[in-house]
């Protein structure tokens, strides 16, 4: 399903508009004030926005035109005044186009059908920068992933900040390494940098470079980061275990595209583009004061969200082939996946993400004869009730009969064993759970 904002500050005319997004096919999220709208972009960018011209402030109308909203999300305007002047201005923020207050439906929806078709439609000629994400490791034929494709694809040729947000093991690098691959400084470096892996105190040094002298040790003039990857891509992985008086100046070099190097007086020009990442959630890293806030809008000109896993569905099964593939041809073997092994894999939280996938095949194929079966996978995986916390994974397409069991064995562990507390949670009477726990134990 399709990702809809809608950016507007009246509830009796956002009302029938989310009802109009949802008749057409859109998931539907409304953003109220500057704040919200900003929260909503930077955290996962819609397919498309709907924004109402005016109540656009200058500093709103400043926060879309330097992300170049339109560039990358399909965007509409309303509006009171629909003037050619009020649609040039639109335009300007990359406006598909403009419809006037009040909103005709059937106008809006066929508005989003164009939208629909023209985001969903293959496009010929991003065949070619698809296996290019494909060659930097990055594989996926689930929704999401389509989605992830077309936004690197899109992003990849501006010179656009991108911040890259995902949970550890997701591949942000690679995703940085097909950005990079797709913009206009594929010939120049791409450099990475893990700023949780350099120590604080020399941080600034390896960005920035230093002055031969500048400090104790410092025998030598060094050239930086910045300096390594001129003419190309700095990627910054980690951004918040970088320290706040660094972000400071992280922040005056990308707003002036110039470096300073430790114990220097001049001013060297750049020409760099910054892709930044994290693992953590940007909002909350500003929140507890490890990422600052105006630093994170200057990063997050255009954020992308890295889907995890567990939420890619029939990838785990592309991915498990392809790691075994790789195995199998780099040890001259022609090990199998077991269908049992393969529906255990499905049903698995992945908290690891893509990097335990890699590693869990790498040692089922150590341990496995001729097929990979559900003994030669690790215990955790092997459970045949996987519940992470509060949560239960289920297949698509499972019967009822066993979500359900699965749904009560998994509430009566939840709890301890606490039969009164689960039947409560549960909604059904202890009776019943009790009769449901016999059958499930008899059968």
């Amino acid at each position: 399903m399709l990702q809809a904002l809608i950016y507007c500050d009246d509830a009796e005319t956002v009302v029938p508009l989310s009802d109009t997004f949802r008749e057409a096919g859109y998931a539907v999220q409304v953003a109220t004030t500057l704040k919200d709208l900003r929260g909503a972009l930077l955290r996962d960018p819609p397919d498309m926005a709907l924004v109402d011209y005016d109540i656009l402030e200058p500093d709103t109308m400043e926060f879309l035109a330097s992300g170049q909203l339109g560039r990358i999300v399909k965007l509409l305007l309303m509006t009171d005044d629909p003037r050619l002047s009020s649609a040039v201005r639109g335009m300007h923020l990359g406006a598909a186009d403009y419809l006037a207050k009040p909103i005709d439906p059937a106008r809006l929806h066929q508005a989003l059908g164009r939208i629909k078709a023209a985001v969903t439609q293959p496009d010929p000629s991003a065949t070619e920068d698809i296996l290019l994400a494909e060659r930097h490791g990055m594989q996926g034929e689930s929704r999401p992933m389509q989605r992830l494709f077309r936004l690197l694809r899109k992003v990849g040729p501006t010179d656009m900040t991108v911040l890259l947000c995902g949970e550890s093991g997701v591949g942000k690098e690679l995703a940085a390494q097909a950005i990079h691959g797709f913009s206009k400084r594929r010939e120049g470096p791409l450099v990475p940098v893990n700023c949780g892996a350099i120590s604080p105190d020399i941080l600034e040094s390896e960005l920035f470079g230093h002055e031969k002298g500048s400090f104790t040790g410092a025998s030598s003039k060094h050239v930086g980061f910045f300096e390594r990857a001129e003419g190309g891509t700095l990627f910054l992985d980690e951004i918040t275990e970088m320290s706040p008086p660094l972000q400071v100046k992280l922040l005056r070099v990308l707003e002036s595209a110039g470096i300073r190097r430790v114990g220097g007086e001049q001013e060297i020009p750049i020409d760099t583009r910054v892709v930044a990442a994290t693992n953590r959630d940007p909002d909350e890293a500003v929140h507890d004061g490890t990422l600052r806030e105006d630093l994170y809008y200057r990063l997050a000109q255009f954020p992308i969200r890295i889907p995890a896993l567990r939420e890619r569905g029939e990838d785990i099964g592309l991915l498990a082939d392809t790691f075994l593939a790789a195995m199998n041809a780099a040890n001259g073997t022609a090990k199998s996946l077991s269908d049992e092994a393969l529906e255990l894999l499905r049903l698995h939280e992945w908290p690891g993400n893509v990097r335990e996938l890699k590693n869990t095949m790498a040692r089922a194929f150590v341990l496995a004869d001729d097929s990979i079966r559900p003994d030669d996978l690790p215990a955790r995986i092997i459970d045949p009730d996987p519940n992470q916390g509060d949560y239960l994974r289920v297949r698509v397409g499972q019967p009822l009969a066993e979500v359900e069991r699965r749904t009560i064995l998994a509430t009566v562990s939840h709890f301890g064993d606490d039969r009164k507390a689960a039947a409560e949670a549960l909604g059904i009477s202890r009776r019943t759970l009790y009769s449901k726990l016999k059958k499930y134990r008899s059968s």
